[in-house]
């Protein structure tokens, strides 16, 4: 990668493109153009059936609501362990979670209720699992069930455009690129005029049924709209998405997207944080000892 940035000096790709370890901005010195782990580590292991190993970020926030609202919801066998998994110090290169998500991203899950451990990585994926482990959140009538699956799989297909597009070069690229920021940001305000428009005519994402397409969208977008994400809402102007922020706030409400906000967070009002989660029982002595996990 040239030290030459896509400005107005001009840059022309070579013919092969080279790594230069730590160049790339604020993320770069985990950033590398391999796969596979960087150390030796074992995860731990907690005493529920299921062990999460995450980090409070938009796509980590997804999986802990599922959980929150399962546990609201009165589901036995929700309990979990929340590990956290500092990505910025490269956790997610460690042996032992490269062998539950070999694309080292998080959130992953283990599912230790049955004889053999059954690992799911990739957000949506985990969401979709727990959905049908538990009977809950998934429509199963087929027209509402391919409308949760659609808006589901729309938020995977463009939250990359929202966080490594826009999120990146507004906020974190070491240099400023009109081009850049003017391309993604088009395109968010245009992913946030797609959901303004369906939440205009409905009350979730799924009519007046929630679901794990709100529960998706929701850390990403919901964010957005209250001005939450790479301090860019003057610039994006999410207020004009008045349907959005409706939809977003009455989620907010709910105790399960509100704890569920708060699992594996690093970052705010110390108040906020829960760094390792167990049971329902468990959520306020947790909050009080703010156990942090290895």
């Amino acid at each position: 990668m040239s030290d030459t940035h896509d400005d107005a000096s001009g840059y022309t790709p070579p013919a092969v493109w080279t790594w230069t370890p730590g160049h790339g901005g604020r993320f770069a010195n985990i950033n590398r153009p391999i796969a596979g782990p960087t150390h030796e580590q074992a995860l731990p292991v907690g005493k529920h059936p299921l062990q999460l190993y995450s980090l409070g970020t938009p796509n980590g926030v997804k999986v802990t609501v599922m959980l929150e609202e399962l546990l609201q919801a009165g589901h036995t066998g929700a309990e979990y362990d929340a590990w956290l998994i500092r990505i910025n110090e490269g956790a997610q290169f460690g042996s032992g979670f490269v062998e539950v998500n070999p694309n080292s991203k998080i959130p992953a899950l283990m599912d230790r209720s049955g004889p053999e451990p059954i690992r799911v990585f990739e957000s949506g994926a985990i969401l979709v699992y727990l959905a049908e482990k538990f009977g809950a959140f998934l429509p199963t009538e087929p027209a509402q069930r391919a409308e949760c699956l659609s808006w589901l799989f729309w938020q995977v297909g463009s939250a990359p455009f929202l966080g490594g597009g826009f999120g990146h070069f507004y906020a974190y690229a070491p240099v400023k690129l009109e081009y850049a920021i003017d391309r993604y940001a088009m395109e968010v305000k245009r992913q946030m005029d797609v959901l303004n428009r369906h939440l205009a005519e409905h009350r979730y994402m799924v009519g007046d049924t929630y679901t794990i397409a709100d529960m998706a969208i929701w850390p990403w977008y919901g964010a957005l709209s209250k001005g939450q994400l790479y301090e860019a809402g003057e610039f994006l102007q999410v207020q004009d998405y008045t349907h959005v922020v409706r939809w977003a706030e009455e989620i907010a409400q709910r105790p399960g997207a509100r704890r569920g906000r708060m699992v594996n967070r690093v970052v705010g009002d110390p108040a906020s944080q829960l760094h390792e989660r167990h049971d329902a029982s468990d959520f306020e002595t947790n909050t009080q000892d703010k156990l942090a996990c290895p």
